[in-house]
Order: C-alpha cells, then sequence, then structure tokens
C-alpha cells in the first residue's frame, strides 16, 4: 500500500525534474510514512510512498524486472500474488523480492496489458516499458484505490490524490464548472472529471496507455447481471464460502490487522469469518456518539462479545471545527459526504492500535441493502397518480413538515421519498442521489454566473450509467448505477481518503470482483425478498449471527451534522458563508443562502445537506483556487 505519481515527457529534449518529483511524493506522505522510493530516466520519472504492509524487508518501490527495462510503481494489494508468482517461476522468471508487486511486474512481461485480468486485489499501478517506450496506468475493477492523471500537450502528469499533480510547476488549472455543478448535485464529482477541467480520474476497469504521445484509454471489465439459475440453498452455501475465501485473502499481511464494526449485518459477517479464520482474537474498533441516534456502539458490542474479539470502543465528543478542517485538508476537490468525519475519526483511533482493517463496505450496493430499492417500488405507484396530485399537491404539503433531530425520522423519510419524486422519469434511480435539483440551483447561482451553468445538467454526467446499463430488472439496474456511480465516487472515495490520511490500510472484502460477479447472477427476488432486503445474504449467516443483527434496519456511517450546524458549527458556518465571502467570490446568491440558514437555524426546515456542501466547496476553494 502506498502513494505513487510520476511524470512522463513526450518532448524529446525535455528531462525530468527530481525536485519536482520528490515534491510530489512528499505531498502525499500520509498514504506511505515508511519509506519512498524514485526511478528516473530521460523520458519518465516515477515516484512512490510505502505503507509497508508485505515484505516488509524487500519490498521497496519502484521494482523492476530482470534486465530492468521495466519498472512499476503500485498503490494497493494482490491477494492472488503467491499463485501468479508460482506460475511465473515454472516461465522462467526470476524474483529479487517477497513482494505482490514483483508479480505485476514479470505478469505485464507475459501479457502487455492484459494482465490486469488476472489480478485478484485492490490496485493502482503505473508501468514503465522502456523497449516499448511505453507506459501504462491502470486502476482497479471497482474503483477501490484511485488514480488521477493530467494529460498535456508534452507531458502526463499522474498521482493518487491530486495534490500530488498540484505540485507541478506552472500548471494553469480552471475550475470544472460542469464538476461544480455534479457537486452541488451529488455532494461528490462522477468520474472522469474533476473540479479541475485539466486533471481527470481514471475510470474503475480502465487501463490507459501512453505511447509516443498518443494516449490510448480501454475498459478491461464491467459488472454482469446474467442470472445463474440455481437453488436457494446452493446460493447461499455460495455465499458464505465465497465471502470467507475472500476474507482469507484480504487477511495475508506481515503487520498486525483489524476490522472496522459497526454492529451492521455487513462488517458483522465479515468479523464472523475473521474469527472463524484467525487463531488471534480478532481487533475490532468501534465509534460512537453522545446522541443514541447515531450511536451504534451496542450492537457492535454484542457481535464483539459473541466472537470475544479484542474490542476497542471510543465515544466520540470531537471538536468539530478542528475536525472538519483535517477532513477538508485530505481532500483535493469538494466532498460533502458527511460521513467522512466520522470515517476519519474511526481510523484513526484504529491506527493506535493496526495498519490494516477489513471493512463491510460494498454489501448495499451488491446485495440491495438501501431503503431506495423499495421505495422504488413504490414512487413507481406514486408516478401513476394525476399530475395534479403527484406534482403539486404532495410536495408542497411534505414541506411544511418540521423535520426531525433524529437521524432517522419517519418525517424525513416523507419529505426525502416526495422531493424525489419531482426529478426526471427517466433517471428513476438517481432521485436518492439527489441534494440539489437543476430548479434550485437556478436560485442557488449569483445572476452573473448563472449563465454559464444554465444549460448543464448533472445528468448529463451519469447519463452513460443509464444508456449503457447492464442490469436485467430495475433492481439489477439500480445496483449497476450503485456499483458505478455512488460506490467508487462516495463510498470508495471517502474510505480511501480517510484511512489514508491516518496512513491505514482498509480492505473490503465484499468488493473481491469474483465475489461481486458472483452475487450479480444472483435473482433479484432473492436479494429483496417479501420486503426483506439483503435476503440471501441474512440468510447465509442466520446460522452465526443473532436475530438481533440479521433484523436491523440500515443505518448508514454518520453523525449529527444537522444538529451541529444549529449549535457547534453555527459560527463556522456564518463565517464561512459570510456576504463577505460570497459575494467576493461571485459563485453563489447570498440572499438565497441567507434564506437556507434562516430557515435551518430556525428548526422549520432541514436545509443541512445544502449548507454543508456549501461550507465544503467554500473551504476547498480558499485552499486550492484563493492561497494557491
Amino acid at each position: 500500500m502506498c502513494g505513487i505519481c510520476g511524470i512522463y515527457n513526450f518532448n524529446q529534449n525535455a528531462t525530468i525534474d527530481k525536485s519536482v518529483l520528490k515534491n510530489m511524493c512528499r505531498i502525499i506522505r500520509h498514504r506511505g510514512p515508511d519509506d519512498e522510493g524514485y526511478y528516473t530516466d530521460d523520458k519518465i520519472g516515477l515516484g512512490m510512498r510505502r505503507l509497508s504492509i508485505i515484505d516488509l524487508e524487500t519490498g521497496n518501490q519502484p521494482i523492476h524486472n530482470e534486465d530492468e527495462s521495466v519498472w512499476i510503481v503500485f498503490n494497493g494489494e494482490i491477494y492472488n500474488f503467491k499463485e501468479l508468482r508460482a506460475d511465473l517461476e515454472t516461465k522462467g522468471h526470476k524474483f529479487y523480492t517477497l513482494s505482490d508487486t514483483e508479480s505485476i511486474v514479470h505478469l505485464y512481461e507475459e501479457m502487455g496489458g492484459k494482465c490486469v485480468d488476472k489480478l485478484n486485489g485492490m490496485f493502482a499501478f503505473a508501468i514503465w516499458d522502456s523497449k516499448k517506450n511505453l507506459l501504462l496506468l491502470a486502476r482497479d475493477r471497482l474503483g477501490i484505490k484511485p488514480l488521477h492523471y493530467a494529460l498535456m500537450e508534452d507531458k502526463i502528469l499522474f498521482g493518487s490524490e491530486i495534490k500530488a499533480i498540484l505540485q507541478y510547476p506552472d500548471l494553469n488549472l480552471k475550475l470544472d464548472i460542469s464538476a461544480l455543478n455534479d457537486f452541488l448535485t451529488f455532494e461528490w464529482v462522477p468520474a472522469p472529471k474533476t473540479i479541475f477541467m485539466e486533471i481527470q480520474k481514471l475510470p474503475p476497469g480502465y487501463i490507459l496507455t501512453i505511447r509516443k504521445g498518443k494516449a490510448k484509454i480501454e475498459k478491461y471489465w464491467d459488472l454482469d447481471f446474467k442470472e445463474g439459475g440455481k437453488s436457494e440453498e446452493q446460493y447461499e452455501q455460495e455465499i458464505y464460502q465465497n465471502l470467507k475465501r475472500s476474507v482469507e485473502y484480504r487477511m495475508i499481511s506481515d503487520v498486525p490487522l483489524g476490522a472496522f464494526l459497526s454492529g451492521g449485518i455487513d462488517s458483522s459477517a465479515i468479523v464472523a469469518l475473521m474469527s472463524e479464520l484467525s487463531e488471534q482474537p480478532v481487533k475490532t474498533f468501534t465509534i460512537g456518539f453522545a446522541d443514541e441516534s447515531y450511536n451504534e456502539t451496542a450492537f457492535a458490542r454484542i457481535i464483539a462479545e459473541q466472537f470475544e474479539t479484542e474490542h476497542h470502543e471510543k465515544i466520540i465528543e470531537p471538536n468539530a471545527v478542528d475536525l472538519m478542517e483535517k477532513v477538508v485538508n485530505n481532500l483535493d476537490e469538494p466532498f460533502a459526504d458527511v460521513s467522512t468525519l466520522p470515517t476519519y475519526l474511526i481510523s484513526e483511533f484504529a491506527r493506535e492500535y493496526v495498519k490494516v482493517v477489513l471493512t463491510g463496505d460494498g454489501g448495499d450496493e451488491t446485495f440491495g441493502g438501501y431503503d431506495q430499492y423499495e421505495a422504488n417500488k413504490l414512487m413507481k405507484k406514486y408516478e401513476k397518480l394525476p399530475n395534479f396530485i403527484s406534482k403539486k399537491t404532495i410536495p408542497k404539503i411534505a414541506q411544511k413538515l418540521s423535520p426531525s433531530p433524529q437521524k432517522k425520522g419517519l418525517k424525513n423519510k416523507i419529505k426525502r421519498f416526495v422531493d424525489g419524486a419531482v426529478l426526471p422519469e427517466k433517471f428513476g434511480h438517481m432521485r436518492w442521489m439527489i441534494y440539489l435539483t437543476e430548479d434550485e440551483k437556478i436560485s442557488l447561482y449569483a445572476e452573473k454566473f448563472s449563465g454559464k451553468v444554465h444549460d448543464i445538467s448533472a445528468y448529463n454526467s451519469v447519463n452513460t450509467y443509464f444508456e449503457n446499463n447492464r442490469g436485467k430488472d430495475q433492481l439489477g439496474k439500480d445496483l449497476y448505477v450503485d456499483t458505478k456511480l455512488y460506490l467508487v465516487d462516495d463510498i470508495l472515495t471517502k474510505v480511501d481518503r480517510m484511512s489514508m490520511a491516518n496512513s491505514l490500510e482498509a480492505r473490503v472484502p465484499l468488493l473481491d470482483h469474483n465475489f461481486v460477479g458472483h452475487v450479480a447472477t444472483i435473482p433479484s427476488n432473492l436479494k429483496i425478498h417479501n420486503g426483506t432486503r439483503k435476503y440471501i445474504f441474512k440468510k447465509s449467516f442466520r446460522k452465526i449471527l443473532p436475530d438481533t443483527i440479521l433484523k436491523r434496519g440500515k443505518e448508514g456511517f454518520s453523525i449529527p451534522m444537522k444538529n451541529w450546524l444549529r449549535k457547534e458549527l453555527k459560527d463556522l458556518m456564518e463565517d464561512i458563508l459570510s456576504a463577505k465571502r460570497l459575494k467576493r467570490e461571485g459563485y453563489f446568491n447570498y440572499d438565497y443562502i441567507e434564506k437556507l440558514k434562516n430557515g435551518h437555524l430556525s428548526g422549520k426546515y432541514d436545509h443541512w445537506h445544502k449548507l454543508w456542501a456549501l461550507m465544503c466547496f467554500e473551504m476547498w476553494h480558499e485552499k486550492y483556487i484563493l492561497n494557491s
């Protein structure tokens, strides 16, 4: 696990400035505080920061092949590297380390860019082939590890995080207006965009090759929903055994490891399997908050006691202002999923004890765990109501409901459900990702700025996932969209940045690509069955997990931000969203934002998502634009 970066010059007369490469590495030191390494020649500069997990003695990067004509820098873990190594050795390849990284180098010699097809793991890597004068960039199938690049006329820059690319001098970067529009819609920027026009994300399941200055992007993997036609009992057994195999792979480590434990079905199943596979008590980590509706520690304790884990629990009373600044400083573009804050806190807590954790991320997107999958069925009935009732009357009535201060309340659910009904029917499931509609953004933008975004729709950025959707029924289509969008650019981005900000490696057994591919073949009526979400997954673990956990509703990892903005963060919100600041930058309509603030502070409305997103953007803008 590490952070990687590099420069490839197409201009034959240019040389690599090693000081710039070192600056690119140093800015991502948090991703790999244990070691740094470089390879440079006249055309290429590769850099890495290493968090030592496997092969602590000889696994330093960059790593090369036998004649040093092929070099690699690699971020992630390849879980099947021992099998790959054994096969490659029979073909005559000589290894000089015990690391998983070296297997990729020799596999590339055998297969070229198709080497990615053989890799089981999470990865982002760059391979330089000096004989072919070729640079290969690759990202894992589900997007667990990030990779960004800036393709220019005479060079390409790349890095695990955008901040590495920003270290290159004389970059003339511009804010991408359409990306800002996407952010205000979803709270994150969907790939391949970033907030900068000149920088892109390599999408999951893609490789990028550069040869003689020409770039070629190719997809090598996609999710397929071909139903398998097996019995319910067969699926139960296969889920258990396949996930157990995935967990076993992800327990390979030369340093201490543990698990995040929320007390939900996903993390509980992971901890149960880890306990079955480990001779020592599993180290588990849970955080909670004083507000009981945001506190899941009691459920986590049930699992910890049942499986006799070495449990570490902490009730958090953070300095909200200090925490927000830490989180924003570790995000290179606007990102407003509030669960970044507790993810940062639990990563910080776990890092006191271990360098690696297993998490339960991905279960909802594969097995159908979110409330909205069932709500979509209700929405179909709702959409059949007369337009006068469904589009005008009900939303107005719903807006008059005062929000609940609790994490989940009936009023909040009704408002969320009804708000989604006014979105374009074509995008169906996207209604649950929308926090600012196109109409609301017209009111939000400043008049002098609104013309630039009037014809930009956030739906354009995600349209390909609806046009090329591989789901076979409505649930399959919804799961495909969430796997390609929400999981990648929200959930996995959050987990990667917040864990690596604390030099902690997070592994996700539920996102083993073989496991995900197998689950996609399970019929939808076994994922949601008679109103039970994740039915077949829960049934697979019914013999070892208690009913208290199996029958819990979906909670989500969150904090009481709506309440913090009325108390702990009120002064900060007033400062960041002040007239002086907003009018200076000219993006937004201050009067509209003032109305949002006053409505939220009164308790009559729940505008915290909108206000928090605006705060995140303003803090990002000050750090990366005004102070750059």
